[in-house]
C-alpha cells in the first residue's frame, strides 16, 4: 500500500548525486538528478514495478508497483509551495502505472490534471521519466492544453531495435516511440525529449546498434542519457550471450557524440529566443524545457524572469 512509502520517500529534495548507472535513475530521470535544488522539489507519486524488464533487478527490491493516492499529493504539493518552491517534479519507478492499484483506477494524466486545477500558485509541474507507450488520453490532454505542466518529457526508450526491445521485454517498438514523439510534438510544438539508452545490450549486433543510434533523431531526443550495459546477477539478460566490453564502450561513447550533437542543435535553435528561467543560483537557471540558462550578472536565486537568449556554451544557453 501507499503507507509503506515513508515521508522521506514521498517528499523533499537532493543534494546532488553521482549517476552512472541505469539502476539510480528509474526514479527520476538522469539529467534531472542534478537539477533538483531549494526551488525544485521532488514528490513520489509511486514506487515498485510490475514489469519485468530483463536486465532490471528494482522489481526484486522494491516489490510490485504502488500507488500515492491524488489526495495525498496534491497536500504535500501544496505545502511544497507554501514553502516557495515554485516547481514540482513527480516521480516514481514505472510513473505511468500510477493508480492500477487505486479505486476506480485513476491514470497518470488524471493525477497532473487534478494538481493543476487545485494548486493553482504552482507555477510549474514537471514529470520524471515515463513509458510513452502507457501515456493515457488524459496526460495527451494536458500536454497540449496545461501550459504550467512543462514541455519537456523524459522517456524510457532503452534502444531503437526491435529484437532487442523485445529481448528486454519492454512494453514497445521503435515505431511506437516514434510515433508518441510525432504526437506530443504536434501537441505541444515547443515539447523536447530526454531518453535513457542502453548501448551493448547482450545480442545486439552493429546494425541493431545503428537502429538506436538513429533513434535520437528519428525521435527527435535533445537529452540523450547513455548507459554502457552492465549485466547485473539473477537478471535473464546476464544469461544471455554478452557484447565485449571494448565494443560496448565504443558504441556509448558514438551514442554520447550523437546526443552531443542533438543538444547542440536545441542550443543554437534557441538563440534569439526569450525563455523564462528559473533561477536555481546567482547566475543559473533552467528554461520550461529545462535547459541551463548561465547569465552574466547575479539574479536572484528561486525567482522566475525572461531572459533574451544570446548564445550557447559548454552545454549551456547564455543570457
Amino acid at each position: 500500500t501507499w503507507a509503506a512509502l515513508r515521508a522521506p520517500d514521498l517528499i523533499g529534495t537532493t543534494e546532488r548525486v553521482q549517476v552512472d548507472d541505469i539502476m539510480s535513475v528509474r526514479e527520476t530521470a538522469g539529467h534531472l538528478i542534478d537539477g533538483f535544488g531549494r526551488h525544485r522539489a521532488y514528490v513520489q507519486i509511486q514506487n515498485g514495478c510490475d514489469h519485468r524488464c530483463t536486465f532490471c533487478i528494482i522489481p526484486f527490491g522494491r516489490g510490485n508497483s504502488r500507488s500515492v493516492p491524488a489526495g495525498v499529493v496534491v497536500e504535500q504539493i501544496k505545502r511544497l509551495v507554501g514553502k516557495g518552491f515554485n516547481e514540482v517534479v513527480l516521480t516514481g519507478v514505472d510513473l505511468t502505472s500510477w493508480g492500477a492499484d487505486l479505486p476506480a483506477k485513476p491514470r497518470l494524466g488524471d493525477l497532473v490534471m487534478r494538481i493543476l486545477r487545485l494548486v493553482p500558485d504552482l507555477a510549474r509541474l514537471r514529470i520524471s521519466s515515463i513509458d510513452s507507450i502507457e501515456a493515457d488520453e488524459a496526460l495527451m490532454g494536458a500536454i497540449a492544453t496545461e501550459q504550467r505542466l512543462m514541455p519537456h518529457l523524459h522517456l524510457s526508450l532503452q534502444a531503437g531495435d526491435d529484437m532487442i526491445l523485445k529481448r528486454m521485454k519492454r512494453r514497445h517498438l521503435r515505431d511506437d516511440a516514434i510515433r508518441f514523439c510525432e504526437e506530443a510534438r504536434r501537441l505541444r510544438p515547443d515539447m523536447v525529449f530526454g531518453a535513457d539508452i542502453i548501448a551493448g545490450f547482450p545480442t545486439e549486433t552493429d546494425a541493431m546498434f545503428q537502429q538506436s543510434l538513429k533513434l535520437v533523431q528519428d525521435c527527435g531526443l535533445t537529452f540523450l542519457h547513455v548507459f554502457p550495459f552492465s549485466p547485473r546477477k539473477g537478471t535473464p539478460a546476464a544469461r544471455m550471450p554478452q557484447v565485449k566490453g571494448p565494443l560496448i564502450k565504443e558504441r556509448a561513447a558514438r551514442l554520447r557524440a550523437s546526443g552531443d550533437a542533438a543538444l547542440t542543435r536545441h542550443l543554437e535553435a534557441q538563440l534569439g529566443q526569450s525563455h523564462q528561467v528559473l533561477m536555481e543560483g546567482a547566475r543559473l537557471g533552467r528554461t520550461r524545457q529545462f535547459t541551463e540558462v548561465e547569465f552574466a550578472a547575479d539574479q536572484r536565486e528561486g525567482t522566475l524572469l525572461k531572459a533574451l537568449i544570446k548564445g550557447h556554451a559548454g552545454g549551456r544557453l547564455l543570457a
